[in-house]
């Protein structure tokens, strides 16, 4: 479920992200220092949220590959980067450690924060960032912080609400509705917001969608 029919997704769109996503995918490798980074190409599109937001879920819903990206009820289970490609090697999908709490030492987490802000700072591929919130909760200061480091290096982000099946419509419509007053403050926002559920699949077309328009327009720029 997307929120803006100026940005609506077109035939081509949806049908490009259908034949992206029906590929197999496969685990590359997982990064705990960007020194050790895949090569630059192709391009990347991260996903980025706190502890326990159901970043690895949505990546198994996205792939139809259950079990792809590992997947945990304890908080802070994922510590690395780790990238996913599909067999025509179009596309990196990134899962980044969860920032926020996390049931782990103080200097590992510490390890990790600096990780995701190096990494989402510097990173010359990265063409987009999906910035997942908990659509129960809406966008936290700590999701703030990130938005505002993206903002300053200027990477483009989207909001994508995880969990959206979670709570009625009614209040559905009214985190829309806070989110986009939100990002109307962030310099590097888009300003389409996709509510998903990796239960249901609601907004899993939508999602795939987006991928494949931005690998088509990062494409045809290079």
């Amino acid at each position: 479920m997307s929120d803006d029919k100026a940005y609506a997704f077109t035939p081509e769109d949806l049908a490009q992200g259908k034949s992206l996503f029906e590929q197999p995918w496969a685990f590359v490798k997982g990064v705990v220092d960007l020194e050790t980074k895949p090569p630059s190409r192709p391009e990347e599109i991260a996903f980025a949220g706190r502890s326990n937001v159901g970043k690895s879920s949505l990546i198994n819903a996205l792939v139809r590959q259950h079990g792809l990206a590992r997947t945990s009820k304890t908080p802070g289970r994922t510590q690395e980067l780790n990238y996913f490609v599909p067999e025509s090697l179009s596309l990196f999908l990134v899962d980044m450690p969860g920032y926020g709490f996390a049931e782990a030492p103080k200097d590992k987490v510490e390890t990790w924060t600096r990780l995701i802000k190096a990494y989402l700072a510097g990173r010359q591929r990265l063409a987009r960032v999906s910035l997942l919130i908990d659509a129960r909760h809406g966008i936290k200061a700590v999701d703030q912080g990130i938005m505002k480091l993206l903002d300053e290096a200027a990477v483009s982000y989207q909001i994508v609400l995880t969990k959206a099946d979670k709570i009625s419509k009614t209040a559905l419509d009214g985190v829309f509705a806070k989110t986009r007053a939100v990002l109307a403050k962030h310099t590097a926002a888009y300003p389409l917001v996709i509510a998903t559920s990796s239960e249901t699949g609601d907004g899993i077309d939508d999602l795939r969608a987006q991928a494949a328009r931005v690998a088509r327009e990062h494409t045809s720029v290079m």
